[in-house]
């Protein structure tokens, strides 16, 4: 197929509903396969091929790894699965993480762009942070055409204003003319001359090159101070255009706004740890002291209950440190370290 054969579509929350209305819009003779990435929960179960079979327009399935590519059909990636696009074939991948989810969509966007240049076409639907742009600036790069959902349409905006924000999208439309956009550019012929002039340089293969440089005595300035939230490893800090990314040399990959949710998580895990440990040192000093109490010793039995009612106290302060994150959060921001800081000075 010599027109635009490969349609690379990404969303999150809201993802399902864009998706199916998009999909019932489009001619059952599309000309160009569809490859679709939508964050899932790795251990659900996925019933969105059927939702889109129900439509009657494209056959909707979750491919197996190495199956063939088809023109006409829906490819979705299934839950705690990568879907890779490669030339001719898709891989199912449980590589690491990327912005905090498997399946996620820049993934998805980087390996078309890799395997199809300039007959890519990337579309960023409705959905929360900011999982896409980096993949949609790879589409670019390699002369494919970048579309975007319309924010105002968008249950959620954040994916779409990213994209728009970052990379030089080329159409903004909702949904209904995205659908229209989408079926006229699969009978074009993709211009080959949109490519950069500079063959561009995959986020994988830059930390590879840093741990290389790094590990032969090199000098290397991408390593950050920040660590992976997911392995603890070093993360390397990338910049491309306007957009600052992270990676680790494992593979798992953070948008800044992504690594921010992470990093939030991380902490309020760290900080319900804290509440059991102090909760458990309390219930053992209010035993010691009931122990003591029977062996007549008042002297010690008043300490472990002195212990006890401090580790009780500062199990409240733990609390309100966990409660005030959450506010944050729902507020769309998380504590200041100062805050924190504050905070654990009450311990």
């Amino acid at each position: 197929m010599a027109s635009h054969c490969i349609v690379v579509i990404g969303a999150s929350a809201g993802g399902v509903e864009a998706l199916a209305r998009l999909i019932e819009l489009l001619p059952p003779n599309l000309n160009a396969a569809i490859f679709v990435t939508i964050h899932f929960p790795p251990y659900g179960v996925s019933f969105l091929p059927d939702i889109l079979n129900r439509l009657d327009t494209l056959p909707a399935a979750h491919p197996q790894n190495g199956e063939a590519i088809q023109p006409g059909r829906v490819y979705i990636a299934p839950p705690d699965y990568h879907l890779l696009v490669h030339a001719d074939t898709v891989e199912l991948s449980r590589g690491p993480k990327e912005n905090g989810h498997r399946p996620a969509v820049d993934p998805m966007f980087r390996s078309a762009a890799k395997a199809y240049g300039a007959r890519v076409i990337g579309v960023v639907l409705t959905g929360m942070l900011d999982d896409g742009t980096s993949g949609f600036s790879a589409i670019k790069a390699e002369g494919g055409l970048a579309l975007v959902q319309d924010p105002a349409e968008a249950m959620f905006r954040s994916m779409p204003e990213s994209a728009i924000a970052n990379v030089a999208v080329d159409r903004v439309l909702p949904l209904a003319d995205l659908a229209k956009e989408i079926a006229f550019l699969t009978t074009r012929t993709p211009d080959a001359s949109a490519m950069t002039s500079e063959q561009p340089r995959f986020e994988d293969e830059i930390v590879a090159d840093e741990k290389a440089a790094a590990e032969q005595g090199e000098r290397s300035n991408a390593a950050s101070p920040l660590t992976c939230p997911d392995c603890g490893g070093v993360l390397w800090e990338l910049r491309e255009g306007n957009l600052l990314r992270y990676r680790c040399h494992v593979g798992h990959a953070y948008s800044l706004d992504s690594l921010v949710a992470e990093q939030a998580d991380d902490l309020e895990r760290a900080l319900w740890t804290a509440v059991r440990a102090i909760e458990e040192r309390a219930a053992l000093s209010r035993r010691l002291e009931t122990y003591a109490r029977e062996q007549n010793r008042p002297k010690s039995a008043e300490q472990f209950a002195k212990r006890a009612a401090d580790a009780e106290q500062n199990v409240e302060l733990v609390r309100q440190i966990i409660l005030r994150q959450q506010e944050m959060r729902l507020q769309g921001g998380n504590l200041s370290s100062d805050q924190v800081s504050d905070l654990e000075s009450s311990l």
